[in-house]
């Protein structure tokens, strides 16, 4: 499904979304929409395990399209995210060429700079495989000079090689990019995207979602678990559970053959939702039965 394609306006994307299994709400609905309609990135921002990264693979769900990621690291450059040239296999063709007694100089530089020996990393295949989704995860990894660099791309969905040309996207890419905001990204890049900040669900919420993502456990474990993360967020931890550390541990007491839980259970399958050893000693501290009582 192109842009063009979508069958109405925001909502009817969201009810796309949420046949995937991804729950959105009314602001990114409408971002995503228009994202599509006017060829603007989505600039998605939030804690770890909101959901950022998961809009990015339903949504190349929604439009049938491929999901190219690129995973962003600090000191990742250009070479690493566009292209690279395949020396093992220009030896190789080099030593071919020479056997075969070819000597022109501008045919050896032909032969070992075509496009067979070129390696497409994630930014040059999202330009020639358009359309699809292009996923930059956790920009705010990169550098500066690398924000740049996307930025240049971002602009005019196209990249010139010097030995082989422009390559340019016929259809561009629908972009999506997250950042868990361990640094800030600077403004020029944020102001060529629609920008969306991903928040914590409430209850109510999270529970739909873990109920649409895990329909085989029961809803009493389903709202359990939920009202044990909510309370989990609100202890000053390091890193508070996401909505993918809350489906972690409903998945981990199921596969336990858990249809309910109790503070016993909560407390030894802590190590499904909390991932520091500061935030489980905070934990284990919690009145687990009391909150339990609380949904009984």
């Amino acid at each position: 499904m192109t842009a063009e394609e979508w069958p109405g306006g925001p909502e009817q994307v969201r009810a796309a979304l949420e046949e995937t299994g991804y729950l959105v709400d009314e602001g990114l609905a409408i971002a995503c929409f228009l994202a599509l309609r006017l060829n603007r990135p989505v600039f998605c921002e939030g804690d770890a395990g909101t959901g950022k990264t998961a809009l990015a693979s339903a949504l190349a769900e929604v439009l049938e399209a491929p999901l190219i990621r690129l995973q962003c690291h600090e000191g990742i450059d250009a070479s690493q995210a566009l292209y690279d040239w395949d020396f093992p296999r220009q030896l190789l063709r080099l030593r071919a060429s020479e056997a075969a007694g070819v000597t022109d100089p501008e045919k050896l530089e032909g032969a070992l700079y075509d496009r067979r020996h070129l390696l497409a990393r994630p930014l040059l295949r999202a330009l020639e495989s358009a359309p699809c989704v292009l996923l930059v995860d956790e920009i705010d990894r990169a550098d500066d000079e690398f924000e740049a660099f996307l930025l240049e791309l971002l602009s005019d969905f196209a990249v010139t090689i010097p030995e082989l040309g422009t390559v340019r996207a016929e259809t561009p890419p629908l972009v999506v990019l997250t950042s868990n905001r361990t640094r800030e990204v600077h403004d020029a890049l944020k102001r060529r995207c629609l920008y969306h900040w991903f928040d914590h669900p409430d209850l109510a919420r999270e529970l739909a979602i873990v109920r649409r993502r895990l329909p085989e456990v029961t809803a009493r474990l389903a709202e359990q678990v939920t009202a044990l993360v909510q309370e989990l967020r609100r202890q000053d931890l390091v890193k508070p559970p996401g909505v993918a550390e809350t489906i972690d541990w409903v998945r981990a007491l199921h596969a336990l053959g858990a249809s309910e839980v109790d503070a016993s259970l909560a407390t030894a399958t802590l190590g499904s939702v909390l991932k520091y050893r500061e935030d489980a000693d905070r934990a284990r501290g919690l009145d687990f039965a009391a909150v339990l009582a609380g949904r009984g």
